[in-house]
């Protein structure tokens, strides 16, 4: 019998399994002990990822509490995703890449049209992606805040500016996420084609879920 290396390494019984295709949104409800797996199934390509609290809806990932609370701008192994509220909704429990990104923020197609050009206004985006999954709960455009980008390269360049690169994933690679509380996980599987985080061509994922 083949061993699928996308499961090495978890141990509990898979509740969830699905691929996501390129530039396709997600969204589900993760329990309080659970873990999800991403898997970077291609390589090099960036996944968005926000995060609400399953029981108060105005509790949600907060970049500037997980930030302030580890003392650095990147997520690692080890690193508590705190809401708005200062408390664990998730832990990355293991990474296959040294860190992540949670300062960049989300593609939007006024955003792609300032740094890219008009002719891009059409490109879907990120944050339609947000919206899109969002509306299946409810929530709309003033619910999205500033997200995490998994698997993306934001280097800050010695002026202080936000560099967007090469990623630094391979195919296959992955990033565990134990909940630290019942959440509602909401996902853009990148559709950014303008710059080198999907080494533009985006690609699908892999979100694995268990007990």
């Amino acid at each position: 019998m083949s061993v699928d290396p996308h499961m090495s390494g978890l141990s509990g019984p898979v509740i969830h399994d699905e691929i996501v295709p390129a530039r396709a949104p997600w969204l589900y409800h993760v329990g309080a002990g659970q873990t999800l797996r991403i898997v970077d199934l291609e390589g090099n390509q960036a996944v968005d990822f926000l995060l609400y609290a399953a029981e108060d809806d105005a509790e949600r990932y907060s970049a500037q509490d997980t930030v302030a609370a580890q003392g650095n701008l990147f997520l690692r192994q080890g690193t508590v995703l705190r809401s708005n509220e200062g408390r664990p909704m998730m832990t990355i429990s293991a990474s296959a890449v040294d860190y992540h990104d949670t300062i960049g923020g989300a593609c939007s197609c006024e955003s792609n049209t300032l740094r890219y050009g008009h002719h891009t206004k059409a490109e879907h985006a990120c944050v339609e992606n947000f919206l899109e999954a969002n509306l299946r709960e409810g929530r709309g455009k003033r619910d999205i805040v500033s997200n995490i980008n998994f698997f993306m390269n934001v280097p800050v360049e010695e002026d202080g500016a936000l560099g967007i690169v090469d990623g630094i994933s391979a195919a296959g690679l992955t990033v565990d996420l134990k909940a630290e509380m019942d959440v509602i996980v909401v996902v853009s599987n990148c559709p950014q084609i303008n710059n080198p985080c999907n080494g533009f061509n985006p690609t699908p994922v892999r979100m694995i879920v268990t007990a």
